[in-house]
């Protein structure tokens, strides 16, 4: 675990105890904020900081001198002092539930100092005997979603959202190769499906010598427990969450092993009864007939021999993969290398780390064409919104950046907030000087149905898009109230883009509303939502929500050049009456 997100966890629960505490919420922020920053940061701030010294941590975007100052005591003690204080002053337990929606700091605060709650176990307990229920403020409907968010905090532990695994999984491959043992190796399961959360971390591999691939395996850094130690198996937890298994299949088995651990169940379900009405068996040894094995090297013979053409890891749900397979009909699915340039990205003019400069050298240096820049409007107070003078400015400044930049392009947008009538937080005159404006709902009541907002900014002629069009965040909340096949509905009829917000915590839309958007010939446009570029990675998550969707390069918009995504958006502005 790279020094980065040990700093960040730290910095987090230091935010944590503090907004428990009662501390000025602005402090609260600059402790999550630098969090956020480290955890997507390329760099490793351990070399930053032997490298370039204090320096070259000043130079991170949205990391303030004071937190340079906290990075710097730990590299060099392994301590924070401030971090020490505040968990001293706080039940930690207690704090992880600062994670369930509903649950706030003043009702653990209150349910500490009056109910002498001090484990999560003891808030369950008072939850359950009306003791809770009690205090100032708790009437039966803040109960009732105190109870919701408890339930979805408890799915959501079981499970890791797959833009935390990828790192971890990643490193562990690329350490597992430098073994000269290990001459196959592939992550399987649900991570290979790229399903939005997974569960136990599965990964296969070939090669000499068993027990001394496992051992290595259970030595690498990060490994904190040990489940299995065996001759073809290792399971270690990392870093106190993460449970990882290891198998070593044999050679001539790989493929059908690859294939059977990744899954789904219902896809394989599937193939085993056509291997049936074929007379044949199918399993993670390999593909018989009779005695005689006919296939298992790899995963194309596997397919193969059931009479399919080989089908991506993503679609495998059987969710009708398997009939178009049969048919020869599968999608030429999107690939990241398609992608070129991102379409939701803020800058240091709301709430994002970066200036305009920056993000543009940093798509260069991802090989992108472009990248759009869309702060938060005006109504978002919180996200420091742009007055209209202060879009203006940005404006103008990156039209005049186009013209000195080379090889890359800002785009100047906006993420306009959809008001509470369905009318837009800038007037159209504003909206039409923009080249992308994507519209979206930040603020709700429990109880309203959205979807006549979002349909009343779709039938505006200057929204291009709707950004996460359900408003989850995967490990807090299930979204607005809205319906979700209505909005596909106008979105078709309207021509607007329907977002795939690619970060990790959101992935919105998911695959199933993709498929059916799709279904629909509804075109998407997919963001990384990055406030700082260390999140400019996650296209990636975008890309894999987007293949599980059956998408092709066709459907996506900023699989586009430069050039033909700006005819295609003034076209668009066009044919809606703008």
């Amino acid at each position: 675990m790279n020094k980065n997100k040990i700093i960040a966890e730290m910095f987090e629960k230091i935010a944590d105890g503090l907004e428990f505490l009662g501390e000025n919420p602005f402090r609260v922020n600059a402790y999550r904020k630098a969090a956020r920053v480290l955890e997507d940061y390329p760099d490793d701030v351990e070399e930053v900081y032997k490298t370039k010294g204090p320096k070259g941590l000043d130079a991170i975007p949205g990391i303030g001198k004071g937190m340079v100052e906290k990075i710097i005591e730990f590299l060099e003690t392994g301590k924070i002092s401030r971090y020490e204080e505040v968990m001293s002053k706080v039940p930690q337990d207690l704090l992880k539930l600062m994670d369930v929606q509903g649950i706030g700091p003043r009702t653990l605060k209150l349910a500490y100092d009056r109910l002498g709650v001090r484990t999560v176990e003891d808030f369950k307990r008072v939850l359950e005997d009306g003791s809770l229920e009690k205090l100032p403020g708790m009437g039966p409907k803040k109960i009732e979603n105190i109870k919701k968010g408890l339930e979805l905090f408890k799915k959501m532990s079981e499970r890791i959202p797959l833009g935390l695994a990828i790192p971890l999984v990643e490193e562990i491959v690329e350490r597992m190769k430098e073994l000269k043992e290990v001459k196959r190796i592939s992550p399987a399961g649900s991570f290979r499906r790229m399903k939005e959360t997974v569960g136990d971390l599965d990964i296969l591999t070939t090669g000499e010598n068993g027990r001394k691939i496992i051992d290595y395996f259970t030595k690498l850094p990060g490994v904190t427990r040990i489940l299995a130690h065996g001759d073809t198996k290792g399971s270690c937890i990392f870093n106190d969450r993460y449970q990882v298994d290891l198998r070593v299949v044999p050679e001539e088995s790989y493929g059908a092993a690859l294939q059977y651990f990744t899954g789904s169940k219902e896809h394989n379900i599937h193939l085993r009864s056509i291997a049936k009405s074929l007379n044949m068996k199918i399993s993670e040894y390999g593909v018989f007939r009779g005695n005689e094995k006919i296939a298992g090297v790899t995963e194309e013979e596997v397919y193969k021999a059931l009479g399919l053409i080989w089908i991506p890891p993503e679609l495998r749900e059987d969710r009708g993969e398997i009939e178009a397979a049969q048919r020869g009909e599968l999608p030429d699915l999107i690939e990241l290398k398609d992608i070129k340039g991102d379409l939701h990205v803020h800058s240091k003019y709301s709430d994002g780390t970066a200036t305009l400069e920056e993000i543009a050298e940093h798509a260069k240096n991802m090989g992108y064409e472009y990248i759009a820049v869309c702060d938060h409007s005006r109504s978002a107070k919180y996200a420091h919104g742009l007055e209209i003078d202060r879009l203006m400015e940005k404006t103008e400044k990156i039209r005049k950046l186009n013209q000195k930049l080379e090889g890359v392009k800002l785009i100047a947008g906006t993420e306009v907030d959809i008001l509470q009538d369905g009318s837009l937080d800038y007037p159209d005159e504003v909206l039409k000087e923009l080249d992308f404006v994507v519209a979206a709902i930040h603020i709700w009541s429990k109880t309203e149905d959205v979807t006549k907002r979002i349909i009343k900014a779709m039938e505006n002629p200057y929204v291009h898009a709707i950004a996460h069009p359900t408003g989850r965040i995967i490990s807090q909340r299930e979204g607005y109230n809205v319906d979700i096949e209505e909005v596909i509905r106008v979105a078709a009829e309207t021509g607007t883009l329907l977002e795939i917000n690619a970060y990790y915590d959101r992935l919105d839309l998911n695959d199933v509303n993709v498929m059916r958007a799709r279904e629909k010939g509804v075109k998407f446009t997919i963001g990384t939502d990055t406030h700082n570029i260390g999140q400019l990675w996650s296209m990636r998550l975008g890309v894999g929500v987007a293949r599980r969707g059956w998408l092709e390069k066709k459907d996506v918009v900023n699989t586009m050049s430069y050039t033909e995504l700006m005819k295609f958006l003034k076209e668009l502005r066009k044919r809606k009456g703008g």
